[in-house]
């Protein structure tokens, strides 16, 4: 059983880590396997509509960018994290190009990430915080996959890079985001 997590945002080691971090160490305790996948520094291109990813099935046509590999990771997970800091209330554009191109080669293979576990993990300075989780959460909901929550909106406060930390509300609700995330994958895909 494994996890991918994709951390959307610019800063490798920012708040946004911290937050997929622990949620992932919760993972890794449960007995699950896990991969952090830093965007930053990437050029991810968004969606052309071209559809030729209903040709080429599972791929997408653009070929210049790490998407296809992405695609292919979250093809062989049974959950997936998507990440992202709050970038004029929304997720950032690495994480947008990502979340439109899987999704779009998903579909177009026959729905691949139907039943996976999903979930999303925003970080955030003030606001805008929810609109992203929704964004990350739409995702999760036209892949027709499962998503997961915890004991409050997934979501840390933080401005500075490694300020999030402080945030212990934030930090229990990605601890409790692991431990409900593995559960969920336990039943499904095994031990329970």
């Amino acid at each position: 059983m494994k996890v991918v997590a994709f951390n959307g945002s610019p800063r490798k080691d920012g708040n946004t880590a911290i937050l997929v971090e622990t949620t992932l160490q919760v993972l890794r305790r449960e007995g699950i396997e896990t991969e952090h996948i830093s965007l930053a520094g990437q050029h991810l291109h968004g969606c052309v509509a071209c559809y030729r990813c209903f040709k080429e099935k599972g791929q997408c046509h653009q070929k210049d960018d790490a998407v296809n590999d992405y695609i292919k990771k979250i093809t062989e997970a049974q959950g997936v994290i998507l990440a992202s800091p709050v970038y004029f209330a929304d997720v950032t554009t690495n994480m947008k190009a990502l979340m439109e191109r899987s999704g779009m080669v998903a579909r177009a293979a026959g729905d691949l990430f139907r039943r996976k576990v999903g979930a999303a993990i925003v970080a955030v300075r003030r606001a805008g915080a929810i609109h992203t989780f929704d964004s990350l959460n739409h995702y999760f909901s036209i892949a027709q996959m499962i998503t997961v929550g915890s004991s409050y909106w997934n979501v840390g406060r933080g401005l500075q890079p490694g300020e999030v930390s402080s945030d212990e509300e934030g930090i229990r609700t990605m601890q409790t985001l692991g431990e409900n995330m593995a559960w969920v994958i336990k039943k499904l895909y095994g031990t329970t």
